[in-house]
């Protein structure tokens, strides 16, 4: 009896500890839901989409060209005698810049003019015994066709002479100098360059879509007037002109060549230069909001508009166009329709916000965006 009684006593205590921890568990629940029953949405910053005019502005790299460049190479073979000029050096129209040994060009010209000479007194001579009749008209014509010949050698030799004499054919200045005096020239060998820099031409690469975006606006307008800036980051004072597009795309990059004109009085730019172009293109009234308020999914971009609820939801948008830290939407928001600032990787479609309106000038000030 005492062994029995020892062991109701501990099952009955267990029984009594079970059934407390059982009522703790239900009463725990019910206490908790009586203080946490009511949850407030959180709050998160809303702004609405700008209409506004603004500029896009794209920048190219591009090479800079003088409007013309030749090479000035020797017409005649021989010593180089002298030469007038100097590298980097502004030269006019017709001055002289070398001279090539000319006293055999010169000794063959004297000796044509003699020969001239001499077939002019012969056919003086032929012609007053022709009008006596005492040659034929044969013999008449066969002197007229020896002085003839006679000066053609001899303007031919002129012409030697004075290749041998190089004058600058245009204003522009000069590169480097190949040879120096005393150098034995063959005919054709390269003595230095020339560039007309008076006008530069700056090419540039466009994609296929922005080569459509500018046929489609400039259809029969007036040249687009674009900006230089070079090199060193400052931007050239003269604006230029598109003048020309090249025929062909290039396969390999997809982009087709466009060439700008740019007037250069003061000189500042050099063939072979380097910079960008950049085009300025005005939007009015476009419809603008912030890149960090949207979001992208397979390559489709996303807002998450909130209605008078306070309730997100998400909808696509066409994006018309890209600037820094800006989004131009094309379709998919109106001008009155309030969207998500942040937090957008912490709300879901359909959930409730308190939303905290803030102006959308207000928003874009504070936008790291680039001065104009």
């Amino acid at each position: 009896m005492l062994i029995g009684l020892a062991l109701v006593i501990p099952l009955a205590r267990w029984a009594l500890a079970s059934e407390a921890s059982h009522e703790i568990q239900e009463a725990a629940p019910a206490a908790h839901h009586g203080h946490g029953g009511h949850h407030e949405p959180p709050k998160f910053q809303t702004t609405r989409p700008l209409r506004t005019d603004t500029q896009l502005t794209r920048d190219y790299v591009c090479q800079i060209h003088a409007i013309r460049r030749i090479e000035i190479r020797a017409l005649e073979r021989g010593y180089l005698e002298d030469t007038f000029v100097d590298e980097g050096q502004t030269v006019r129209r017709g001055q002289h810049m070398f001279q090539i040994m000319a006293s055999i060009y010169q000794a063959e010209l004297d000796r044509a003019a003699a020969e001239t000479a001499a077939a002019q007194i012969e056919y003086e001579n032929t012609k007053l015994l022709a009008a006596k009749e005492v040659v034929s008209e044969n013999e008449l014509a066969l002197a007229k066709a020896r002085l003839d010949q006679a000066r053609a050698e001899q303007a031919l030799k002129t012409l030697h002479r004075d290749l041998a004499t190089i004058k600058a054919p245009f204003d522009g200045i000069l590169g480097l100098l190949e040879v120096r005096r005393g150098s034995l020239l063959d005919e054709g060998e390269l003595l230095t360059t020339l560039s007309d820099n008076s006008e530069m031409w700056v090419y540039f690469m466009v994609t296929e879509g922005e080569y459509l975006d500018y046929k489609a606006t400039h259809a029969g307008a007036e040249p687009e007037e674009v900006e230089l800036i070079l090199a060193n980051g400052t931007t050239f004072p003269h604006k230029g002109t598109v003048t020309a597009i090249e025929a062909d795309f290039n396969n390999e990059t997809g982009t087709i060549a466009f060439r700008a004109t740019f007037p250069n009085p003061e000189g500042v730019l050099r063939h072979g230069g380097t910079g960008k172009v950049r085009i300025v293109t005005p939007l009015h009234g476009v419809l603008m909001i912030p890149q960090s308020a949207t979001f992208e999914i397979l390559d489709q971009r996303f807002v998450f508009v909130v209605d008078e609820e306070g309730v997100v939801h998400q909808r696509r948008i066409q994006v018309a166009e890209e600037l820094p830290h800006l989004f131009v939407v094309a379709e998919g928001l109106a001008d009155d329709e309030r969207i998500l600032l942040e937090g957008l990787r912490r709300v879901q479609d359909g959930e409730t916000i308190r939303p905290v309106d803030r102006e959308p000038t207000d928003v874009i000030a504070e936008l790291d965006l680039p001065a104009h």
